[in-house]
């Protein structure tokens, strides 16, 4: 079970700033960063991700990962990222788009691992040969989750995964999000839907203006006041 230590990271894009000494340790199990548009979640994301420069430290299980580290290079350590819309290869098939994510183990590991995915997603299983550009939105979620943990992630990471989902499909997402919690990965999620994320989290910080502005068990913060009548549209209730 991996643990993410970050030290007084920044980042930003064009030398414009948009997290400034953002500190927040990730422990095992489910956490959730909710937040305004704008506030640089999927900042921090991409940031932890190598996709972007970053300043400050990360730190996985207490080993410092270096400041300019690849993308494979951090997938290689356990960390994969299923990335806000998906990024999907829409005429290549399931099979083919779940094979990419274990393209860096060998053939044989990456059959082994493709197995595991089709029985963790029977419905995946069940359109093997579909072209991913046919599925609809959560279907093609469900792939993207699917692809990130053919790599044996030990911190996967979400960037909006109910982002345009019917209701329902967004209740078996972030099921699916907390059940790989439950499994051992270290879950580090972004997301719009607040009352349906606190709902699934261990754990939860609101992300505002690049900074944490709060954090706590994801109950506790349910019930917060000030959480309650900024993100959940109600009053906080009555003892």
């Amino acid at each position: 079970m991996t643990r993410l230590t970050i030290e007084n990271l920044s980042a930003g894009y064009g030398g414009f700033a948009v997290l400034r000494d953002l500190s927040l340790d990730v422990s095992p199990g489910l956490t959730v960063i909710v937040g305004p548009n704008g506030a640089g979640k999927t900042t921090l994301l991409k940031a932890i991700a190598g996709l972007i420069p970053r300043g400050g430290r990360l730190l996985l299980d207490g080993t410092p990962v270096a400041p300019d580290a690849s993308t494979s290079e951090l997938v290689r350590r356990g960390v994969a990222l299923v990335a806000e819309g998906r990024q999907l290869f829409p005429q290549m098939s399931v099979t083919e788009n779940l094979e990419l994510g274990g393209w860096l183990v060998p053939a044989a590991e990456r059959a082994y691992r493709l197995k595991q995915a089709f029985a963790d997603f029977p419905k995946l299983a069940e359109r093997a040969a579909q072209l991913a550009g046919t599925m609809s939105g959560g279907e093609q979620q469900m792939v993207a989750v699917a692809r990130a943990m053919m790599c044996a992630p030990t911190l996967l990471m979400l960037d909006e995964p109910s982002l345009g989902l019917a209701p329902r499909m967004v209740d078996e997402l972030l099921a699916i999000a907390r059940r790989i919690a439950d499994a051992g990965t270290t879950v580090l999620m972004v997301e719009q839907n607040v009352r349906k994320a606190l709902a699934v989290a261990d754990r939860a910080h609101v992300l505002e203006r690049g900074r944490l502005v709060a954090g706590g068990p994801a109950d506790e913060l349910a019930r917060s006041a000030v959480i309650r009548q900024a993100y959940l549209g109600a009053p906080a209730p009555v003892n």
